[in-house]
């Protein structure tokens, strides 16, 4: 039990923050939650990039081989994240370092962040001891079970037990099942234990560490209205469930469900290089090279998550960037903008294609 946890926490919180080092001050400042995610995201879109050509030429133990591949990426992006972090030492570069609190620390600003930290853990508590059978894990978790198990991909129904005879193009180019199921194997968690419960505590917190790094784009000058900011969303998300396809309702029962990352965590991030861009432009700086591999990284992670994906990614890009070209006359956006929506619009064609 501890070996298992000792794994999955090096794989999900580690490896992350230290392949996120990659992208170290594409914020203008050193966070760490930032990192974190960014690390993530650039994992999925490594993730995506292997196992799709893996689905779509099925071979034998093709599931090992993504495995096997996938540490081989993982590996080199650690390796190119010390890299760089030796050559920004030697050169003695360092982030901008945003100071986040303007002084008003005090009672009112310790019990808002009190009363952030204590819904948060209610959240996470609720969503994994109440954890209950949701109508979609039927397939899901059953194809993470089946992956796991078997050693194939999307070759056997999960419903049925019985051998594909279509391809699944649907579900094939958005493979987050499998990635659950690479999740399963390497650390020897059951798939469904994953699902619904290691994966709703760290998909949570990164939700949320999205979040608060949004709140803290929006209202800088003041700590107060950060936590106003971050009390009053977790108040929504936990009242939020009037419907089975909120986003609320998707983060805390459909947690590890990929359309509820794509919802929760992909879009909102997006916002936030949004937001990024536009405050780099108001500012009258270039975003950098960095900030657009994230931003296509992103948009490639938005693949693996969802087919739609591939569509709300581009069109979120498409509508901001674009705006940001009209507002500052900057008619250059258009040209990475347009490559970042590369991936995701090939992925959108073959799935017409396959279809």
């Amino acid at each position: 039990m501890l070996l298992q946890i000792l794994i999955l926490f090096l794989v999900l919180i580690v490896l992350p923050v230290l392949v996120g080092s990659i992208f170290a001050g594409v914020d203008g400042r050193d966070s760490l939650s930032f990192r974190w995610v960014s690390g993530q995201l650039c994992l999925w879109a490594g993730f995506q990039a292997i196992c799709v050509p893996m689905i779509l030429l099925p071979r034998e133990n093709s599931f090992f081989n993504v495995i096997v591949l996938y540490g081989v990426f993982a590996a080199a992006m650690l390796l190119l994240a010390l890299g760089l972090c030796i050559k920004r030492r030697a050169e003695g570069w360092h982030a901008d370092i945003v100071k986040e609190d303007s002084g008003d620390r005090d009672i009112a600003a310790f019990l808002l962040q009190g009363m952030v930290l204590v819904l948060l853990a209610v959240q996470i508590v609720l969503a994994v001891v109440l954890a209950y059978e949701e109508g979609d894990d039927a397939f899901y978790v059953a194809t993470s079970s089946i992956t796991a198990e078997s050693g194939t991909m999307y070759e056997i129904l999960p419903y049925t037990g019985g051998r594909t005879t279509l391809f699944d193009a649907r579900h094939s180019l958005a493979p987050f099942p499998i990635w659950i199921a690479m999740l399963s194997k390497i650390s020897g968690v059951h798939a469904a234990a994953m699902a619904h419960v290691v994966l709703p505590v760290v998909l949570i917190v990164m939700a949320y560490a999205i979040f608060s790094r949004i709140g803290f784009r929006l209202f800088r000058d003041s700590r107060h209205k950060r936590l106003l900011f971050m009390l009053l969303l977790e108040l929504l998300v936990i009242f939020g469930g009037q419907s089975l396809y909120t986003a609320e309702n998707f983060l805390l029962v459909r947690t590890a469900q990929g359309k509820a990352v794509l919802a929760d965590i992909i879009i909102p991030f997006l916002f936030l290089l949004l937001l990024i861009l536009l405050e780099r432009l108001q500012q009258k700086e270039q975003p950098g090279a960095k900030y657009w591999l994230l931003t296509a990284v992103t948009m490639i992670a938005g693949c693996l998550c969802s087919t739609q994906g591939a569509l709300l990614t581009c069109i979120l890009l498409g509508v901001g960037g674009g705006c940001a070209a009209v507002c500052y006359r900057k008619w250059k956006l258009i040209l990475p903008v347009a490559a970042c929506c590369a991936v995701p619009v090939a992925l959108a064609l073959l799935y017409l294609f396959l279809d």
